[in-house]
């Protein structure tokens, strides 16, 4: 599996499987179909009711613990110091493990400084080996990285052929933090699975419409965490690294980009609202 190096020299996959909306009661089957497939990173959360089932399959599967990166978000609920520290304790208990590979905070939130420390606090401890952000706008990233020990390792964003972050990932860049991809085939919004653009040049690789954007991530260096329920889904999602665009086919790509989220908006009261009353 091809990886990426964070700023703590910590080796992270660029392709996992996200397991955001999965049933609580189906998770343990699809992590366990996604294991069979491939894949050995595994993205949850505290807000996905599902890092038992996450847990689960890993224990189930006989594969050694270090052979997976294991990823866990802390929700608003938790935020503060202590409050984080003993949710980031009940997630080492739901997922089975002594440590995971990759914390993140859910949103920018809440008291999510208090948050942070903590994670600091459980990196140096040892329960786990990178910490970073999700949500987080420039502004805020910034924000951050300008008052904390430890810089993020990576930024969990709303990212995908739509939504390329290009104005954030020069400050990603400046803070040596990695863009990770969530919705990476924007949850088919736009069209996306008929766009004219991908449908023609996935026919110039013959690969479908998925690949060709997973891939044209993978090639940004952006971390992919698609999600499926359905195994040959996961096997389509997964086989995305034998094969690479041309310069010209990227710089097409590029030229999709918005520049704007299709789904939410982060700076809009009544969602920030609805996302704490979550």
């Amino acid at each position: 599996m091809q990886t990426v190096k964070l700023n703590n020299g910590v080796d992270m996959p660029i392709l996992g499987y996200g397991v955001f909306l999965v049933d609580p009661k189906e998770c343990e089957r699809c992590v366990t179909d996604a294991i069979d497939v491939g894949y050995r990173m595994i993205d949850t959360a505290q807000a996905y009711y599902n890092e038992e089932g996450v847990g689960n399959a890993i224990k189930k599967s006989g594969i050694k613990r270090e052979d997976f990166f294991l990823v866990t978000k802390v929700w608003i609920t938790n935020s503060g110091e202590e409050k984080a520290a003993k949710s980031i304790d009940e997630s080492l208990k739901k997922l089975q493990t002594d440590y995971v590979d990759l914390l993140l905070i859910h949103q920018p939130f809440g008291d999510y400084y208090g948050t942070y420390r903590a994670m600091e606090k459980a990196y140096k401890e040892g329960k786990v080996r990178a910490i970073g952000v999700s949500n987080f706008f420039p502004d805020r990233f910034v924000d951050l990285c300008n008052f904390v020990e430890i810089k993020p390792m990576v930024n969990q964003m709303e990212t995908h052929v739509f939504q390329q972050q290009k104005v954030l990932r020069k400050y990603l860049d400046k803070f040596d933090t990695r863009l990770m991809s969530w919705s990476p085939m924007a949850r088919g919004e736009n069209n996306f699975f008929n766009n004219e653009v991908l449908k023609s040049i996935g026919n110039k690789y013959n690969r479908t419409v998925a690949q060709i954007a997973l891939r044209f991530l993978t090639q940004e260096n952006v971390i992919v965490i698609p999600k499926s329920t359905h195994k040959e889904r996961m096997k389509e999602n997964f086989d995305i690294l034998d094969f690479e665009l041309s310069s010209e086919d990227m710089e097409t790509l590029r030229k999709l980009d918005k520049g704007e989220s299709i789904f939410v908006n982060h700076y809009d009261p009544e969602f920030v609202q609805s996302i704490i009353n979550y």
